[in-house]
């Protein structure tokens, strides 16, 4: 029989995550917070339910999604580069506590390279977290409760997404005097992505930290004038580095340790 899988958050990420799980033959359900946009997916062949997270708790059939789920995959943003002074924290606090109501038994919590700071210089999952930002502070604390509930989970933590329509030299490109040139990218493929979330649930590897980075680094400066060529934009101009600078590269052991994965998407 198959099992159930559940995404909670189908978005650029979840909606072709999705479609792969279906493809390895995975029952899948998905959440989104808008009725219309479940709609249109469930008219694509997709299991949608409606529910919405706020500091005051969980509305929607979020018990009716968690039903039947043997494993669940938590995507969910903390959208608080806004500076909207929101409460991730609170918010998905109430939602796992739905989640310890129902049967999960395993979980993937997407998480981000954030949560590391960049005084740490180079990091791997051996590293403790030391965030420098509340988007860091929320992102990590959220993490810690997740990995010591009930179920087993395993965090991912993905670098800057690129994939599709998403490029980020397009927010980058004529853009002058920009800071960090020297620092080194911090990036993964959207494929890559679905990969190791989906090698995750195959492999059952719940209980482990994994970060989701691409293994090569080269500057800012380097990769986004040489992205900038590629797409005929005009190229970001950086400004001279600081000697003072300190810059996070972010790498991961358990990738390959435990998943035996390996990288098939270019920078």
């Amino acid at each position: 029989m198959s099992r159930t899988i559940a995404i909670a958050g189908m978005g650029w990420l979840g909606i072709p995550l999705a479609q792969r799980l279906k493809m390895l033959g995975f029952i899948v359900k998905g959440s989104v917070t808008q009725s219309r946009k479940a709609k249109i997916l469930q008219n694509n062949g997709f299991q949608m339910y409606t529910i919405t997270i706020t500091e005051a708790g969980v509305r929607g059939e979020v018990q009716d999604f968690l039903k039947g789920v043997t494993d669940l995959v938590v995507m969910i943003p903390p959208g608080l580069r806004r500076n909207t002074g929101s409460d991730y924290v609170l918010k998905m606090t109430h939602f796992l506590g739905e989640i310890e109501k129902s049967q999960v038994a395993n979980c993937i919590f997407i998480s981000s390279t954030s949560v590391y700071g960049d005084e740490q210089g180079r990091v791997t999952e051996k590293d403790l977290p030391q965030p420098e930002n509340e988007a860091g502070r929320q992102l990590f604390q959220v993490e810690q409760l997740f990995f010591t509930s009930s179920f087993n989970t395993s965090i991912v933590r993905f670098g800057g997404l690129f994939g599709g329509s998403r490029q980020p030299v397009r927010y980058l490109a004529g853009r002058e005097n920009l800071s960090g040139g020297n620092a080194p990218v911090n990036l993964i493929h959207r494929k890559d992505c679905v990969q190791i979330i989906s090698e995750i649930i195959q492999q059952q590897a719940f209980g482990y930290i994994f970060n989701a980075v691409n293994p090569k680094h080269p500057s800012k400066a380097k990769y986004y004038t040489r992205k900038s060529q590629e797409l005929g934009l005009e190229s970001p101009r950086f400004s001279d580095p600081k000697e003072t600078e300190n810059f996070k590269q972010v790498d991961s052991v358990n990738l390959d340790s435990i998943l035996g994965f390996s990288f098939v998407n270019p920078l």
